[in-house]
């Protein structure tokens, strides 16, 4: 996996360097449930900050953040507002307990040029929501996207960043690299039964299993069944210095 992630770290870098002042260099990674999606971000994201620094120490502000496309999970009220609320609850995670049209609208402000030169009057912090594990629901403009020049390089993953049907289309084709991450699928029922069970969702091995088999994995089909194109497949494994979190 580290010589993957190498070879993204540069190709993101190249594609900063060439990427217009006035524009942030969007970076999509999906996958099936338990593929990594999380862990590539977040280490990416660490990378290329670090490289950042190294390069332009007399820079404070990151150049790449981090948003996952968790916060976007319709609240717990809102599911139970809806005609089938069991199946919605039950259905955690599937596409239609998603808030497509806003996280295309994050993307859209994400997208739009910035005005240059950069004025304190033209420039806005742009705010994404995350998900709270403990709450069990998403916060609200709790992920800040500094204006540019700060977090010039903005990566965003999720189970359906790069699906093939509205509104996720829309936004996918935004993204200037989209990502997906491989995984074989015993690998992958392998890591969300261990989540599930040490998170509390599932109270034993058996319930947890059952989820997976029920939700996970089915919602991991139609993101493979029905993916827009993408730039660069990697595949998800663990190896000497590389566990997926």
């Amino acid at each position: 996996m580290e010589d993957q992630l190498s070879r993204l770290v540069d190709k993101v870098w190249d594609k900063y360097l060439q990427t217009p002042p006035d524009r942030r260099l969007l970076i999509a990674i999906g996958g099936i449930p338990g593929s990594g999606k999380t862990t590539l971000a977040t280490t990416l994201v660490t990378l290329l900050n670090a490289r950042h620094q190294s390069t332009t120490p007399s820079t404070s502000a990151p150049l790449a953040a981090y948003i996952p496309m968790d916060g976007y999970h319709l609240t717990r009220a809102h599911l139970s507002s809806l005609p089938d609320p069991i199946l919605a609850h039950a259905r955690r995670g599937a596409e239609f307990t998603f808030d497509g049209v806003s996280f295309l609208s994050l993307i859209t402000s994400l997208r739009a040029p910035s005005p240059q030169p950069p004025s304190s009057s033209s420039q806005t912090t742009i705010y994404a929501p995350s998900f709270d594990h403990a709450l069990k629901d998403p916060v609200p403009n709790s992920i800040p996207i500094l204006p540019l020049p700060g977090h010039a390089v903005v990566v965003v993953e999720g189970i359906y960043v790069l699906l093939d049907k509205e509104p996720w289309r829309e936004a996918a084709g935004m993204f200037d690299l989209r990502v997906y991450l491989r995984v074989e699928r015993d690998k992958a029922r392998e890591r969300l039964v261990g989540r599930h069970v040490a998170a509390g969702i599932a109270g034993s091995r058996e319930e947890a299993e059952a989820r997976v088999r029920e939700n996970d994995l089915v919602n991991g089909d139609l993101v493979e069944g029905l993916m827009v194109r993408v730039d660069v497949v990697l595949d998800s494994r663990e190896d000497e210095g590389w566990v997926h979190g």
